[in-house]
């Protein structure tokens, strides 16, 4: 980078760099910048709509026992294989044999529909009651209720919510004659009512917008981030609608993505917003405050966003498609956010120019809210104490040492005695106190994770106007909760003798006859070439029941092994139930590597930006610890069912299997949002004072409205999707704001402050060797606007 040398000092600047460049660019050509972002939005809508795919939970884990007895399935006996779901019919008055005629058309039209394989007519098939056996069905005992088992060669849930008008169409003969009919399974998520997310939204902005007067003061100043998020969401969904088409993205993946997008869109233009509002307080014309508040706080939004971003990424250590391409759903808007926030957010700053505080509801402040102290105002001391650090012409900072430090930046830091400063001298005066309450407080709300109990939330938590919670109460009552998730056993004997398969199929029925927690199996039967054999097992509970997952992981371990031991035959349990096992089994066995990485790539950021190894460490195990502290909130709300209820979920339900992964990678990248921001100011201030208590003080003064608001934000945004009637996304959205509320509060307010102050000049020590190796990142962009950031102490 070339230099230049200054007319009063003769020392060697730095130029602006390409942060500032960049901002203050886009703020001085604020029309251009602000017509391409409309331009982008309205062409990635458009090109959206025309050619972008649909969200879909069709997908499969290739290599697990399901889906391997899937594959024996398909090529020996196609009808039997497939994904099932259930058409439950239910007549109240009189029982179902009087719609033979009926029910026969039903099923000879559900036959015809497109990708289905097979679908069993419940009054000619075999019920399991005439055998003497517990009635799992297809008929119930009082012949009242029924299931069609209809068999797909996709995912019902895959096939777009027009298949359900060939569905409806087939099934209206016994409508008409005044049965009640119900789609369970995949067939009936497909028919949940299309998830609208934009009363959440509203609630979140709406949320976003008073804080952000309260905090503030100033009408522009609190929306222009809002505006901004908005247009960056919206085109990010519209990058992810293009990704859709190419490859599968789940259900959830739009509404995961604006959530995420929303939360930390506000926050990093918030930043950048602040920082700008400063700058002007400190006599700078617009265009100059854009560029140096994107050169500083824009480069600390762009390493958090990466770091973010990585995060998210790290999902696909989890070698899970779905899981993967989830976190990349997320990451897209987060791209976008990042882009926004470099980009058209100087622009939009640009645009309003001096007048951003013109429209107030009370006197705008920024970063440090004047106190009564005397003489000067406290925004006056600190923009003094900042002067010298903006100034273009200012020289090399002082290298903190053990000795006093000469040059215009050293010295004590600027003092004020409003509310935020009279806490930062509480925790300066009994760190110890404030650490122990720090740490308590996250003990206690992390103590429900170690009863934390994973699964698949089924259909019986969905609100009752869903139809597949309504077929799962009727299958339910009639015929138990193990109906709702029927296992398929399968038994492969395409290399025994044929001699031997007939001992093969007497030895395995002897061994099923009497297996724990299995309410009924029923006969082996043999394909029509007979190389297979298969049998349904149903379990005493629901599907979502630890039992039943106990049943699969014994039928698939223990009972089905013995049963061919000593032969060439193969065995799998197969069925949705047993993929969601199967699917529960990796995803827990992946878990603490998903962790390692994401924790260690964290490590690595922190380290590499603040030189300081005590400081990675600790970043590394406080953000663990509040996210530990969120999964027990998100144990006690779902799975213990301490508020639930009323939430809108029926009755307690595990913690979906996904969820703590997803959780750990989204919050450990949203958390360094604030990690970083405090940080940067703690060494900001420790380089020019070498005082390292003063210097924790005065950046958790001037960072506390900030990320207090900017905390508050992302907690309404998240918290707003509670009112969703997808159970994962309340799951989420709870998880997610109870992270952001402890990282800002517990984590930002109580342990870093403490733990900071406790560890004082070694909390920057940096072995040489280390040193030497690490690459260097300016987190705050301090050698782009102006003046050279230097080293700290090292061994």
């Amino acid at each position: 980078m070339s230099h230049q040398q200054s007319a009063h000092s003769g020392t060697p600047v730095r130029r602006a760099g390409v942060l500032h460049a960049t901002g203050a660019w886009c703020a001085r050509h604020f029309v251009i910048v602000i017509v391409l972002w409309i331009a982008a939005l309205v062409a990635l809508q458009a090109v959206q709509h025309a050619y972008g795919g649909d969200y879909s939970d069709n997908f499969s884990v290739p290599g697990t026992p399901s889906q391997e007895g899937l594959d024996v399935l398909e090529k020996h006996a196609p009808s039997a294989g497939g994904y099932s779901s259930q058409v439950v019919v239910r007549d109240a008055d009189k029982p179902l044999s009087g719609l033979s005629s009926q029910m026969s058309t039903v099923v000879g039209s559900l036959q015809k529909l497109p990708g289905v394989l097979s679908a069993q007519n419940p009054l000619t098939a075999p019920s399991s009651s005439s055998g003497g056996g517990p009635d799992v069905g297809p008929l119930s005992t009082d012949g009242k209720t029924a299931y069609i088992t209809v068999r797909f060669a996709e995912q019902p849930s895959g096939l777009g919510s027009g298949y359900l008008d060939g569905v409806d169409s087939a099934v209206q003969p016994l409508r008409s004659a005044g049965a009640e009919v119900e789609y369970g399974g995949s067939l009936g998520e497909l028919a949940r009512p299309e998830a609208n997310d934009r009363v959440s939204e509203a609630i979140g902005f709406g949320v976003a917008v008073l804080v952000l007067l309260i905090g503030f003061g100033s009408l522009l100043a609190a929306l222009l981030p809002l505006i901004t998020a908005l247009i960056c969401v919206v085109c990010g969904l519209g990058l992810l609608g293009l990704l859709a088409a190419a490859t599968t993205f789940a259900t959830v993946s739009p509404t995961l993505a604006t959530m995420i997008g929303l939360g930390v869109g506000i926050d990093y233009a918030l930043f950048l917003v602040t920082r700008h509002r400063q700058n002007l307080m400190d006599g700078r014309d617009p265009v100059s405050a854009a560029g140096a508040a994107t050169a500083t706080s824009g480069r600390a939004v762009l390493l958090s966003g990466c770091t973010v971003i990585i995060a998210l990424c790290g999902l696909w250590v989890s070698g899970i498609g779905f899981i993967g391409k989830l976190g990349v759903a997320a990451a897209v808007t987060v791209v976008t956010a990042v882009l926004g926030a470099l980009t058209l957010v100087p622009a939009m700053l640009g645009l309003i120019g001096r007048h951003i505080d013109r429209i107030h509801v009370r006197k705008p402040v920024a970063e440090v809210e004047p106190g009564p102290a005397p003489g000067a105002p406290a925004a006056a001391r600190h923009r003094a104490w900042q002067a010298p650090r903006h100034g273009a012409e200012q020289g090399p900072r002082p290298v903190p040492g053990p000795g006093p430090q000469s040059g215009p930046q050293s010295g004590p830091l600027p003092t004020t005695h409003g509310t935020w400063h009279r806490y930062a001298q509480r925790v300066e005066r009994r760190p110890w106190w404030f650490l122990a309450g720090g740490v308590v407080a996250l003990a206690v709300l992390a103590f429900p994770l170690f009863s934390i109990q994973l699964g698949h939330i089924g259909d019986g938590a969905d609100p009752k106007s869903f139809t597949d919670r309504r077929a799962y109460d009727l299958m339910s009552s009639a015929f138990g909760p193990g109906s709702n998730g029927p296992l398929t056993l399968v038994i492969d004997q395409s290399d025994v003798p044929q001699d031997d398969r007939s001992a093969v199929q007497s030895q395995a029925g002897k061994s099923l006859s009497k297996v724990p927690d299995a309410a009924f199996i029923t006969p082996l039967t043999a394909t029509s070439d007979g190389d297979v054999l298969t049998a349904t097992a149903y379990s005493v509970a629901a599907p979502q029941d630890e039992r039943t997952t106990s049943l699969v992981n014994h039928l698939s371990d223990d009972v089905l092994p013995d049963a061919v031991s000593g032969t060439a035959a193969k065995t799998y349990v197969t069925g949705t139930t047993a993929a969601q096992v199967d699917f529960l089994d990796i995803v827990s066995s992946r878990l603490p590597l998903i962790i390692a990485v994401v924790v260690g790539l964290a490590f690595l950021v922190i380290l590499a930006v603040f030189r300081g190894l005590l400081v990675a460490v600790k970043a590394a195990l406080l953000n663990v610890l509040s996210i530990a502290a969120s999964y027990g909130v998100v144990v006690a709300v779902f799975q213990w069912g301490w508020g639930g209820p009323a939430l809108g979920v029926s009755g307690d339900v595990p913690i979906e299997s996904y969820v703590p992964m997803m959780m750990f990678a989204i919050v450990f990248g949203l958390s360094m949002d604030y990690e970083i921001f405090l940080l940067t100011r703690i060494h900001e201030a420790w380089l020019a004072t070498n005082d390292p208590k003063a210097s924790v003080a005065h950046a958790l003064e001037i960072t506390a409205r900030v990320i207090t608001c900017a905390a508050l934000i992302m907690v309404s945004v998240f918290a707003a999707f509670l009112i969703s009637d997808n159970i994962v996304v309340k799951m989420l959205g709870l998880g997610l704001a109870v992270s952001v509320l402890i990282d800002a509060t517990v984590v930002r307010l109580l342990l870093v402050p403490a733990v900071m102050t406790l560890l004082g000049r070694a909390a920057w020590w940096t072995p040489r060797w280390l040193d030497r190796i690490l690459p260097h990142i300016d987190a705050e962009g301090s050698a782009a606007d102006g003046t050279k950031a230097a080293g700290n102490r090292r061994a």
